[in-house]
This record gives C-alpha cells, sequence and structure tokens, in this order.
C-alpha cells in the first residue's frame, strides 16, 4: 500500500465500522499516516480528513506527505469539535484509547458530551501491521546502524571492561550510525535504560521489567541493563540493545564470549542457533503465533534441550519467542503459545529465544526477519555466529 493511501484504508475501514469520526493524538499513529510527529489531532470522517497541529506548524507542513491544505494550525480539541463534529449526525468516535490517560478521556467525553466512544488502536495497529516498501527500506537502515553496534562490541569488549562501558561503545556506535537515540514501545511507565544488556553472573539475573535475558541495570530504579560490574576472562556477554532510524526500529541480540569456547557451550550455542535458523525458514503467512511457537519448542525437543530453551531457571519459562517490529519495538503480532495471531506476507518481525544451560550459562540469539510468499528475509546483517574475542 502507498503511504497516500494509508489515510484512505483506515477511512474505509471507519465506515466500514459505522463510526462517525476517529480521532488520533499518539505521535506514532500521526507518523505513520501524515509523516510528522508535531504534536498533532488527526480527525477522520469516512469522506475526508484534517490534521490539526497543536505546536510546530512549520515544521509540520514541510515533514507531511499527505496534502498541505488539509492541515491547520489549532491546539484546543474544543474548537476542532465546533468546527467539524457538532453537527454530525453520527456520534460514535473512535480514539486510542489503549494510551489515553484517564485525565485526557474524561476531558474527551466533556467536550464530546453524549458521544459513544470506542478504541481505535486495534484497527490501526492491524494495518500497521504489514508493512510496505518504503518502511522495509527504513528498517534496513535501522538493522545496518545496528550492525555498527555489533562491531562495536567487537572492538571494545575485552577483560576488565563494564557492562556500562561496553554498552556505551555500543549505543555511541549506534547514535553515528544514524539511530535517533530514543525507541518507542507502546505501554504506560514502561522503562528499560537503552535495551538490555548483560555479563558472566548477570546473565542469569533476569528482571521482571523485561521478559527475557535483562541484565542487571545500574540500581532497582531501572533493574535491566549495563551494570557497573567488570568483565572477566571466560564470561560470556549478551548485548540486546535495538536502533531507531527515521522512524523505524530494528532488533538484534548477539552472544560473545571473552576467551576461546569450551565443547558444551559451542555445542549449546549451535543447538540454539539451529532452533532460530529452524523456526525462521519455517515461518509461512497464515501460520499463527502459537504454531511458530511450537514449531520452536518441537525443535528444542529434537535437539534434546527442551529443559534449558527459554528457561529462566527455578522452573520459570519464557513463552514469547517473538514480535512485530516497525513504528514501535515491540507491536503486534506477538510470537507466542496460544497466540492466534496470523502471521502474514511483509510482516516484520523480531525473532528471539534464549538458552540457559546451568553449565554452559545463558545464550540468545535475535533477528528482524521480513515474512515473504516465497520465502523469509533475515534483515538484520551482522554475523550470528558467538562472537569470541581475545
Amino acid at each position: 500500500m502507498d503511504r497516500q493511501d494509508r489515510i484512505g484504508q483506515l477511512q474505509r475501514n471507519i465506515e466500514d465500522e459505522g463510526l462517525g469520526c476517529a480521532l488520533l493524538f499518539y505521535s506514532r499513529d500521526i507518523y505513520y499516516y501524515t509523516g510528522t510527529a508535531q504534536p498533532s489531532f488527526l480527525l477522520l470522517l469516512p469522506d475526508q480528513y484534517f490534521l490539526f497541529v497543536r505546536s510546530g506548524y512549520d515544521f509540520a507542513v514541510k515533514d507531511v506527505f499527505i496534502s498541505t491544505e488539509q492541515i491547520y494550525e489549532e491546539r484546543r480539541l474544543e474548537t476542532i469539535y465546533a468546527k467539524i463534529c457538532s453537527g454530525l449526525k453520527n456520534r460514535e468516535i473512535a480514539t486510542e484509547l489503549d494510551i489515553l490517560p484517564t485525565k485526557q478521556y474524561f476531558g474527551y467525553k466533556k467536550i464530546f458530551d453524549g458521544w459513544e466512544f470506542s478504541d481505535i488502536s486495534p484497527m490501526v495497529l492491524e494495518q500497521r501491521m504489514t508493512k510496505d516498501p518504503y518502511e522495509i527500506e527504513q528498517i534496513r537502515k535501522a538493522c545496518t546502524a545496528i550492525d555498527a553496534g555489533h562491531r562495536a562490541v567487537l572492538s571494545t569488549l575485552r577483560e576488565g571492561v563494564t557492562e556500562l562501558e561496553l554498552a556505551a561503545a555500543v549505543e555511541n556506535a549506534h547514535r553515528l550510525a544514524g539511530h535517533e537515540g530514543v525507541f518507542f514501545m507502546r505501554l504506560p511507565d514502561f522503562f528499560m535504560s537503552r535495551g538490555p544488556i548483560g555479563s558472566g553472573s548477570n546473565l542469569k539475573k533476569f528482571s521482571g521489567v523485561v521478559y527475557s535475558i535483562t541484565g542487571a541495570g545500574l540500581s532497582p530504579s531501572v533493574p535491566v541493563g549495563p551494570s557497573m560490574r567488570r568483565i572477566e576472562a571466560g564470561d560470556m556477554a549478551v548485548v540486546d540493545i535495538p536502533t531507531f532510524v527515521n522512524g523505524y526500529h530494528a532488533d538484534q541480540t548477539r552472544t560473545y564470549l571473552v576467551g576461546r569456547c569450551g565443547p558444551r557451550l559451542r555445542d549449546r550455542y549451535e543447538r540454539l542457533k539451529e532452533i532460530h535458523e529452524s523456526v525462521i525458514e519455517g515461518i509461512r503467512p497464515g501460520m499463527s503465533g502459537d504454531d511458530i511457537y511450537r514449531t520452536a519448542v518441537e525443535k528444542a525437543e529434537k535437539l534434546k534441550v527442551s529443559a534449558q530453551f527459554l528457561s529462566f531457571g527455578n522452573g520459570k519459562r519464557s513463552h514469547m519467542i517473538g514480535h512485530g517490529l516497525g513504528l514501535e519495538i515491540n507491536e503486534p503480532p506477538i510470537i507466542s503459545a496460544g497466540s492466534n495471531a496470523k502471521i502474514l506476507e511483509n510482516y516484520v518481525l523480531g525473532i528471539e529465544m534464549h538458552l540457559l544451560d546451568e553449565q554452559a550459562g545463558a545464550m540468545k540469539l535475535e533477528d528482524t526477519v521480513l515474512v515473504g510468499r516465497h520465502g523469509n528475509e533475515i534483515l538484520t546483517i551482522s554475523a550470528r555466529e558467538l562472537g569470541e574475542v581475545f
């Protein structure tokens, strides 16, 4: 779908649902439909639309790929209602209820007095799951930036380096390669520093903030990401720091070792890699998230590492091996046990899995993957082998 038709598709969906209008305010959705992230309201009716820029109007008119004739400088929702909505007969409005603060919701209800509110987010997120050529190209650029971080690990990781120093080298390389320095997660009160990273004994410390290998963090305030721990000879390090370029994310995890790899570690990593590659190769349009998860579990059983696969220790286990990627670092569909979400062509997924072996340690592998009709493409370009540094 062409970028200029994104609004048209949403308008058709609005009409099919019998809605009077939709009101978007979230920056990622505004950016998707218009090309600007300036603070705005995007008001859509089945047959027309208006972008009301609350501030940064001069930026917005230069940013957008929609017609500038549809852009107005207006910050008061009351004025927008009076000009456009007050005369509508259909008084059903949809907005992004999943991320709308309660106080703001009550303000909307007061302005749209007597209107029926519903959630537009499922409709928006479903549309966003299928990536067009422009979006795929931006994700490729983010994957190039993330590879700069991988190369920084190989040149920085040594005995005596702290996790924080390693993370800083990765983040600096990402920034110089075009990473915009932020990432977006559609959750309230979410925090993750710049991304999970851990080494040695910290790899067995799993914070509840991120349902994966997390690292210990610098303090209980943000218990995920790098700590001040000094990396020792023989330690493994797991780096899972995403990038964000031109509005789109890439996600990648690589495992590294300070020293030479022993036979058990080599064996366990190769089995993890075989599971990972088998899952990516086996994804087909029409499969559900649960279908894909089951293929991973079955492969782990076949390779005799089911006890270690996705383990957090003490009988705890992850039930997720992937998620959508795009305007947010973690967006639908979710690839997990019990997920009925259907995977379609031109979805971009972060396929991630880890293995915790009590003797060999914790290791993880993740790639950004484009789902195709005739085969899937791994968009991340960093070497997928265990990274040994000396």
